[in-house]
């Protein structure tokens, strides 16, 4: 599938707008939402590239999905692509967040959102499993490809580590390729896309070490200038750009890190706020470790007084937790996009696209795990639910919003009625 031209500025403007407002349902949801807007319906973006930039994103730390929005953002419209893309993906999340906290600190209790939740929990389970069965269909062409998608399903079930599976598929895929059998089937080996016609790439500019120097010093200097203020504000500076560089393997693998450090260690929280807050997390837009924001806030109320002090706490954390993925993004991305055309990274990146297919069915298990099986007992809401969703999506192309409203409406109809 080749990409149609590109949008426009403002259109790609109003896309990640509308994208910022309704990436519910944690990253595997998002990563869907994306591709099936990105890929299938929009042609912004190909089919292979799209799995190229998540590979790359996966395998660095921070919220995948919202550097996914910010690569392809970058592969649009350079350096000012990714910021308004991985700017947007947060934004609305960032202001929804800070006012349900505000309320939460001022007012000690949180709309009941658990309808909300379920239904959401449904509808990510259908987008989760029409995403993996588009892009397993179109990446797995072979035996050897399958036995490479389910090996890296299982070790991710397992609790292998996540760069340990990438490196493994990587290693595969060159020494398969290196036999003349490319993984992904079909076309000249030497090529990733397989047959695809040539795309248009980011150029590798000769200021990409300037550029890196100074999304360093973007990045790096406010960050040493809290740390040297001293008191609370460096506390918060230090501890969330710490637990930036560490959060690998999504939100649900670094946030009980920080809800230890925050509620037992510093004493910023209690367990109630921290509860609290990942049921605003999951029930607002954006990535799920926006649950920062939140505890930036109340750490701020709690620890200094007052509003204005939560909204600036809030903003430390968030800048904190984000910045680094548009460095990441900002100066690794024209390279990626270079290497990943040469003969032996590209059989590598053959093997680590088959993995990924694995990973996204992992994290299909695990949302429908935790969605559709809360506590082992099945819930006999969720399912059906799904199910529908699933149908309509992939049997009737309902849109995405569709799906998402519709589906939080009946887990809020439900929990009124119960």
């Amino acid at each position: 599938m080749t990409a149609s031209p590109r949008p426009s500025e403002s259109e790609a403007f109003r896309f990640w707008l509308k994208l910022g407002c309704i990436s519910f349902g944690g990253p595997a949801g998002q990563i869907a939402i994306m591709h099936d807007e990105l890929v299938e319906r929009r042609r912004w973006i190909s089919e292979r590239r799209f799995l190229h930039a998540l590979n790359f994103c996966m395998a660095l730390p921070g919220p995948e999905a919202q550097q996914l929005a910010s690569y392809i953002g970058y592969s649009m419209y350079g350096v000012r692509g990714a910021i308004t893309a991985g700017g947007l993906f947060v934004a609305p999340s960032f202001v929804l967040l800070c006012g349900m906290s505000a309320v939460y600190v001022e007012y000690g209790e949180v709309t009941a959102i658990a309808g909300v939740v379920r239904g959401l929990g449904a509808a990510v389970i259908a987008l989760v499993a029409a995403a993996l069965i588009r892009i397993g269909g179109r990446v797995i062409h072979n035996a050897a490809g399958l036995v490479l998608a389910a090996a890296a399903f299982v070790l991710i079930v397992a609790g292998v580590p996540f760069p340990i599976v990438i490196a493994a598929a990587a290693l595969t895929g060159y020494l398969v390729g290196r036999r003349g059998h490319p993984l992904l089937g079909g076309g000249d080996p030497h090529s990733p896309g397989g047959g695809e016609p040539a795309e248009q790439v980011a150029p590798l500019d000769s200021g990409l070490r300037r550029r890196f120097l100074l999304s360093l010093a973007i990045w790096l200097l406010p960050v040493a200038a809290l740390l040297l203020a001293g008191g609370f504000v460096a506390q918060l500076a230090g501890f969330f750009t710490l637990a930036a560089l560490i959060t690998f393997g999504g939100a649900y693998a670094v946030l009980p890190f920080v809800a230890s450090a925050a509620v037992n260690h510093y004493g910023w929280l209690t367990s109630r706020d921290m509860v609290a807050g990942l049921a605003l997390g999951e029930s607002t837009p954006g990535p799920l470790i926006m649950v920062n924001t939140f505890v930036g806030f109340v750490a701020a109320y709690n620890v200094e007084g007052g509003l204005a002090w939560g909204l600036l706490g809030a903003t430390i954390v968030t800048l904190c937790t984000f910045v680094p993925s548009f460095v990441f993004i900002i100066s690794g991305a024209p390279v990626i996009d270079r290497i990943r055309h040469t003969g032996s990274f590209a059989h590598s990146l053959q093997g680590v696209t088959i993995a990924v297919v694995g990973v996204i069915a992992a994290l299909a298990v695990f949302v429908a795990r935790h969605a559709a099986f809360p506590g082992g007992d099945p819930d006999w809401l969720v399912i059906p639910l799904a199910a529908a969703a699933f149908i309509g999506v992939w049997r009737f192309r309902v849109g995405v919003v569709t799906t998402v409203v519709a589906c939080a409406l009946v887990g809020l109809a439900a929990s009124l009625v119960g």
